[in-house]
């Protein structure tokens, strides 16, 4: 890969002309990647914004952030990424997980491992225009993909990030940024990618990170939220037993219909020395320092989703990391 790449997570909580705005100014300062947040009930319809984003910027490459094989039948995500690949080609990616907050807030639990393989194998095999055995018989596309659409796994559970090491095209790395969380994530990643045969170096690993720039105000207090549903997720590693006090804080308050909410209770729960483990968020130098911190672990991407402090904007944050990565 000749230059490094960095990555904007949109969660489409606001219009669709705004969402518009922040995906050509993302790909205006400097972002390769825009990755839009989908969960139906809680936000805007992902696809809908995926689509307005293509026709409104010209490189940037698009991709779900994330989808899932529930809510989200694949025979719906293979049809919906042919039709987006047939006008913008190779801008196209698949970010799919298990199912978080799209599925929590139907009432419904994640997929196992067994049946999202399943499901990821039904989607390459529609891409490809070939037929894909459902419980109910085989089907087939129409109109499939005329160029290849890259799958990217989120993962942070141990037996996740193994799974992706054996099957994904890249992983969405969702551990933290502190060294060596990130290297326990790399060896489960290695460990399933060599049981396939592969090497880690043929995957693209996309670290997922909370984040907010400010000069002025009180950076931390902006992921907080965010970090909370980290910090929750299934994780490769032991919490030692600070962040383990923590955590059974986050599991009493959580609540998935304020997923991501910077005003929800368990932003409250999250120490500043926690942060510093799961985001980056200060001023534009301490930003850039971590950005070069993290380029040295073996991430190819780093994609944040940007926070800011109350009176501020989710485009001061972009604006201010593109400035960091510089």
């Amino acid at each position: 890969m000749s230059a490094y790449e960095f990555g904007v997570g949109l969660f489409p909580t606001e219009p669709l002309q705004k969402m518009i705005h922040l995906a050509k100014v993302s790909e205006e300062v400097g972002f390769s990647h825009i990755w839009v947040g989908d969960s139906h009930l809680i936000w805007r319809e992902a696809y809908i914004n995926m689509a307005a984003m293509m026709l409104n910027t010209s490189k940037v490459k698009l991709g779900t952030g994330v989808t899932n094989p529930l809510t989200r039948h694949p025979s719906v995500v293979a049809s919906g990424y042919a039709t987006l690949e047939e006008y913008a080609p190779g801008r196209m990616i698949v970010g799919i997980g298990l199912g978080d907050s799209s599925v929590e807030t139907m009432g419904m639990k994640p997929s196992t491992l067994a049946n999202f393989e399943k499901s990821l194998q039904q989607m390459r095999e529609l891409f490809a225009g070939k037929q894909a055995e459902l419980p109910t018989g085989k089907i087939h596309l129409l109109h499939p993909c005329k160029g290849k659409v890259p799958i990217y796994i989120a993962a942070s559970g141990p037996k996740m990030l193994e799974l992706s090491g054996r099957i994904a095209d890249g992983i969405i790395v969702l551990v933290g940024v502190a060294d060596d969380y990130i290297a326990h994530a790399k060896e489960k990643i290695a460990a399933g990618a060599k049981a396939a045969g592969r090497k880690l170096e043929d995957i693209n690993l996309v670290l997922w990170v909370p984040c907010a720039v400010s000069e002025t105000a009180n950076a931390k207090d902006a992921v907080k939220a965010h970090v909370a549903r980290v910090v929750a997720h299934p994780l490769p590693y032991v919490l030692d037993l600070n962040e383990q006090k923590v955590l059974e804080e986050i599991r009493k308050t959580y609540d998935y219909y304020h997923h991501m909410d910077q005003q929800a209770n368990h932003a409250e729960v999250i120490p500043d020395w926690l942060v510093d483990k799961f985001a980056i968020a200060g001023t534009v130098a301490q930003c850039r320092a971590q950005i070069e911190r993290i380029k040295k672990t073996g991430i190819q991407q780093i994609a944040i989703i940007p926070y800011s402090p109350p009176g501020g904007s989710r485009e001061e944050t972009i604006r201010g990391f593109a400035k960091a990565m510089s």
